[in-house]
């Protein structure tokens, strides 16, 4: 009988007049608390719901973030694409109509602007640094409940996504904080509220496996945006499949790659035709890089190599050829 009062002695209020401090909120506060807390403060103010009017009535709306004073914001491709009109409410309420300065779906990156002065601003981190196990906080809007702070760690680095262009989407964080749909464009955060990822993609039934593109690759991309209102970026004018090469035709050629891209058809007018590659031919290299499928010359046709005479290596039939081919720009 004795141990009930004196537990519930030992948790009782300190009698009136007592000089006992009393514990603050901060106090009972553990750091991780601390650092989410003081995380989703300091960015949720620039944080935006995104709401979208499309053709022939229909809506969506996502997340986006202002990430310069002068209300520059940057959101998802997917969320804009199509868009007629688009409106960005912040937390505050402050509410206005929104301009898309330029959007690339190969990255899933867009731009707006809202045109407000001295509007709240997140500061862009550095990606490279990031660190798999670091904590990882994600603000934005899913399903329409504004401005939801979920928490979590960095699981992955380096990961790669496919776009909806088809294109992959290369050093991507894998992230378990949680995210749903509404949450796209928001941004994810490390524990000093420095944006290190743009909220890109999940994982539909899967638990706790998100996506954020590295803010790197965001800034990259942004700046060409704000510069030309796109990515610029070269293409050669022909379709293709991934094609696997025969071991003897690797060793034989003493080729680097376990897989080429075949051209399945070719572009009139285009590089590829004036180049005068055909269907049929599997490509094996650009400008002296192995090209082992649709992914690597992707990834190798960037702006650089616009009106550049590089070789391409190619088998046709039993020959591994080399050809001049000028990339031309994408339009």
């Amino acid at each position: 009988m004795d141990i009930a009062p004196k537990f519930l002695l030992d948790h009782s209020e300190p009698a009136a007049g007592s000089n006992a401090p009393q514990p603050t909120d901060d106090a009972l506060l553990d750091a991780y608390s601390r650092a989410v807390t003081a995380a989703a403060e300091r960015v949720g103010p620039a944080v935006a719901h995104i709401q979208v009017q499309q053709a022939k009535g229909r809506a969506g709306s996502g997340s986006g973030f202002a990430f310069t004073p002068d209300g520059l914001l940057l959101t998802n491709s997917h969320v804009v694409a199509g868009a007629r009109a688009i409106r960005a409410t912040f937390a505050d309420g402050f509410s206005r109509d929104a301009d898309l300065i330029g959007e690339d779906p190969h990255t899933d990156v867009a731009v707006l602007r809202i045109g407000a002065a001295a509007a709240p601003a997140v500061e862009l981190g550095v990606s490279r640094g990031v660190r798999v196990g670091q904590l990882a906080i994600a603000i934005g809007n899913p399903y329409g409940f504004q401005h939801t702070v979920t928490a979590g760690v960095v699981s992955a680095l380096g990961r790669s996504l496919r776009s909806s262009s088809g294109r992959l989407i290369d050093d991507v964080l894998q992230t378990d904080a949680a995210l749903n749909p509404g949450n796209s464009g928001g941004p994810l955060v490390n524990s000093r509220g420095e944006v290190i990822g743009l909220n890109t993609a999940i994982i539909p039934m899967a638990q706790g496996i998100c996506f954020a593109t590295a803010i790197d690759t965001v800034k990259w991309v942004a700046m060409q945006l704000l510069r030309d209102g796109r990515v610029r970026r070269s293409y050669l004018g022909l379709a293709g499949a991934n094609q696997p090469i025969g071991r003897r035709f690797v060793r034989h050629f003493e080729l680097p790659n376990v897989a080429g891209v075949r051209i399945e058809s070719v572009e009139p007018g285009a590089p590829a035709a004036r180049a005068a590659l055909q269907p049929g031919d599997v490509i094996v290299g650009l400008n002296g890089q192995a090209v082992n499928g649709i992914d690597d010359l992707h990834r190798l046709l960037t702006a650089d190599l616009i009106g550049l005479s590089v070789e391409i290596r190619l088998l046709r039939g039993a020959q591994l050829l080399g050809r001049s081919i000028e990339p031309a720009e994408s339009v």
